[in-house]
């Protein structure tokens, strides 16, 4: 079954489902920053375009390009920076 969830007045798009027994999102983000909390921990693939990244606790900020991944522990959280145009995303919900 997919679900569509829209965050932050429809500024992040996603389809959720299950692949296998294992839930994900695919989705876009448009330009902005938001923050994020978690409940499990996730893998985050950016499939298209750019996105700085800080995760929760941590003073460093990553950077993620297109087919480049960042890990999020369950129960944290992170704040996701999109310059310009958008970025697509794979979230994967990671065994906790």
């Amino acid at each position: 079954m997919l679900k569509h969830n829209s965050y932050f007045d429809g500024n992040v798009q996603s389809i959720g489902f299950s692949l296998e027994g294992n839930g994900q999102t695919v989705g876009v983000i448009a330009a902005g920053r938001y923050h994020f909390a978690t409940g499990a921990p996730e893998r985050m693939t950016i499939v298209s375009g750019r996105a700085e990244v800080e995760l929760d606790g941590h003073n460093d900020t990553l950077t993620v390009a297109a087919g480049s991944a960042f890990e999020v522990p369950g129960n944290s959280g992170f704040t996701i920076t999109v310059a310009s145009d958008a970025a697509a995303y794979l979230c994967e919900f990671l065994p906790g």
